[in-house]
């Protein structure tokens, strides 16, 4: 059983962060890597959280649907404390 996203493409949100990430390898010639914000981090696992919601609401892996929803809600907590701290520092 495969938890990725289906073959047809990309979610578009996350296929624009592939192309922003693509655009600032190019523009970094010294090759050094450059790690993402920590907002960049957070909506990027912001989007992550609402695909695996949709799969769950779609109806995909059933047997799972229980514990898949319980981490998309431990997740959303998570990412909500992770943004409330950066704000506050």
């Amino acid at each position: 059983m495969s938890l990725s996203p289906p073959a047809d493409g990309l979610d578009p949100a996350v296929a624009a962060n592939v192309d922003a990430d693509r655009a600032a390898a190019s523009a970094n010639p010294t090759g050094a890597a450059q790690a993402p914000s920590n907002w960049v981090l957070l909506d990027q696992l912001t989007e992550d959280r609402l695909w695996l919601l949709r799969q769950i609401d779609a109806g995909r892996w059933s047997e799972l649907r229980l514990d898949l929803a319980a981490l998309e809600r431990e997740l959303g907590q998570m990412l909500d404390q992770a943004r409330e701290k950066l704000q506050t520092d």
